[in-house]
């Protein structure tokens, strides 16, 4: 059972703070990260899910920005630290987040909590064996794209869960991994992509999002 308390104790934490739409939110972020690495193999499971990525908050705002609909329902895959999930619940979405780390689920419970999304749903999932039970309205993922061995699991959980008249809403950063995973999926949804540069410092970073939907049979 989770805790705030037992959170803290677990874990060294930084909390940064973040506004979409004029709103306020605080996340925990692991001070270090070498607890989650593997010395001896440091790209093996590489903690990606410790950051909160650019695309994160395109996706974010735009679901902020959306009329709310208590009938319809989310599926976060792959939520991370839990930043679109959370704003999204915030804002009167009916979110489910999903994340196959345990220490990634900790920190989103963590940020639930301090948030106060007591109605966001936040559950465990294994993409190579899915467990969840229902269809949603939408399914949503921010930073999933990374290798080309996810894009069946991908594409199945899609198959599965979202409902057929549902729509796909991905936010990825433009790269090899990304724009080839959209071309396959292009067999099987309707792709619309929106671009924008999200500047980081002296960074330029080229984002997507993709609204996607079931091609007619």
């Amino acid at each position: 059972m989770f805790s705030i308390e037992s959170f803290k104790q677990e874990y060294e934490t930084n909390t940064i703070d973040v506004v979409i739409r004029n709103r306020k939110f605080s996340f925990f972020v692991p001070k270090s990260l070498d607890r989650f690495i593997d010395p001896e193999n440091v790209l093996n499971n590489f903690p990606l899910w410790a950051k909160i990525w650019e695309p994160c908050f395109m996706l974010a705002d735009h679901l902020a920005s959306m009329p709310v609909n208590l009938e319809q329902s989310f599926l976060e895959i792959g939520s991370g630290l839990g930043l679109v999930g959370i704003v999204a619940s915030s804002f009167g979405h009916k979110v489910t987040m999903t994340e196959y780390n345990d220490d990634a689920l900790n920190f989103a419970k963590a940020s639930a909590h301090i948030n106060d999304c007591s109605n966001l749903k936040i559950m465990k999932l294994d993409w190579d064996k899915p467990e969840l039970k229902g269809t949603f309205d939408r399914i949503i993922g921010c930073e999933i794209i990374y290798k080309e061995e996810s894009f069946y699991p991908i594409l199945r959980l899609f198959q599965t869960y979202l409902k057929k008249e549902g729509e796909l809403l991905l936010s990825e950063r433009v790269r090899k991994s990304s724009v080839e995973f959209f071309r396959q999926m292009s067999e099987h949804f309707n792709i619309k992509a929106q671009k924008k540069i999200i500047r980081n410092g002296s960074d330029e970073i080229h984002v997507m999002m993709c609204r996607m939907t079931f091609k007619s049979i």
